[in-house]
């Protein structure tokens, strides 16, 4: 009974420092491939696979940036002062895991693209997201904004949240290129 004991213990511990470590992005270039990608994926903007997604690549490559602006906005509007450190299981699961379900979520309006996206507003926005990301590397560690569904979430939280986001959009960008 003791082994299985230790056992426990010492699993509960592993899954613990996994979680921890996977619950946040340290680099200061957790976006560049994602980025590579977006400029790729500009040229099949007109893309529509409705048995995936009920909206085009556009879509999903303005949604993406947008998210990544609106939030490095909010991380430096924040105070670092006034972060608390909270528990949510649900963030737990999907940052350890790197990838949320599709179709769960419905993404704020703040962050949704307009009608019409122009070719030209996809690479401004993606220029801005290059400097906000290089100016959210020079504020304090404690730096948060609100998520609606992980709660309060500090910068190197954001930072994995931006990483697992981007690629949960650039997968579904894939699999309406391929079909």
């Amino acid at each position: 009974m003791k082994r299985i004991w230790y056992f426990l213990v010492a699993l509960f511990i592993l899954l613990t420092t996994f979680v921890l470590v996977r619950n946040s992005e340290p680099s200061p270039q957790f976006l560049d491939a994602q980025f590579s990608d977006i400029v790729n994926y500009i040229s099949e903007r007109e893309k529509r696979n409705t048995e995936v997604s009920q909206v085009d690549v556009a879509w999903h490559l303005d949604h993406s940036l947008k998210t990544i602006n609106r939030i490095c906005e909010a991380l430096e509007a924040s105070n670092p002062n006034e972060y608390r450190s909270n528990f949510n299981l649900s963030r737990m699961v999907i940052f350890s895991a790197g990838a949320f379900p599709r179709g769960v979520a419905e993404s704020p309006q703040s962050v949704r693209p307009p009608e019409v996206i122009l070719t030209d507003s996809l690479y401004l926005q993606l220029e801005e997201a290059r400097k906000n990301l290089k100016r959210i590397e020079l504020l304090d560690e404690r730096a948060h904004f609100k998520h609606p569904y992980f709660n309060v979430i500090d910068k190197g939280q954001t930072k994995r949240f931006l990483q697992i986001h981007t690629n949960h959009h650039l997968r579904i960008i894939r699999d309406i290129i391929k079909s």
